[in-house]
């Protein structure tokens, strides 16, 4: 019994891992205005898909102080001295930008932004939800304009019914499992 709950656990872990792929979004070449979106994944309709970023991954849109993760210009944000800035820690690199509104959506300048059968929606560094429609998820940095922004962030892109970023869930059920079953054998059932 428990070879067959491992062997469960490893190949949950392995679906986990094999759903994911990894792409690269740029702040200047994949603009919500004067770029591309990145063409990520195809999904059909009814499938549940997860985005996750790194928060520390960042990208600007133009001059100081318009530094952000994928979450977007929503604060300060200070130059940590070996982030992408290249600013001295401490530095002033991020504030809050407001919001642009285009295609129907209002999000924070700086996002990361999907799109999938025509409809915009805020991803930031993480997302989990279910496509509404068929079709290819286009990735985007949401900005008014291109031309001075520079950078790019890496997302891991998990599609299924195992949405954890990380495959983590697969970790936890194995623990779970094992933990379960030392229960079991050590109370004689």
């Amino acid at each position: 019994m428990l070879s067959r709950l491992l062997a469960t656990a490893a190949l949950l872990a392995s679906v986990s891992s094999a759903q994911a792929i990894t792409v690269a979004v740029g702040a200047q070449a994949n603009s919500s205005t004067g770029g591309i979106g990145v063409a990520a994944l195809t999904l059909i309709a009814g499938q549940d898909f997860c985005i996750s970023v790194d928060p520390n991954d960042l990208w600007s849109a133009g001059a100081l102080p318009r530094w952000s993760n994928a979450d977007g210009l929503t604060g300060a944000l200070y130059a940590t001295g070996s982030d992408e800035s290249g600013e001295v820690n401490g530095t002033l690199i991020g504030t809050d930008f407001g919001s642009h509104t285009q295609h129907g959506l209002s999000a924070p300048y700086g996002s990361l932004v999907g799109e999938l059968g025509g409809v915009y929606f805020v991803i930031g560094t993480s997302y989990s939800g279910t496509a509404a429609a068929a079709g290819t998820l286009n990735l985007y940095y949401w900005d008014s304009n291109n031309y001075d922004n520079t950078g790019a962030v890496g997302s891991a892109i998990h599609v299924g019914v195992d949405c954890v970023p990380d495959g983590g869930s697969s970790v936890l059920l194995l623990g779970s499992t094992l933990g379960a079953l030392f229960m079991i054998r050590r109370r004689g059932v």
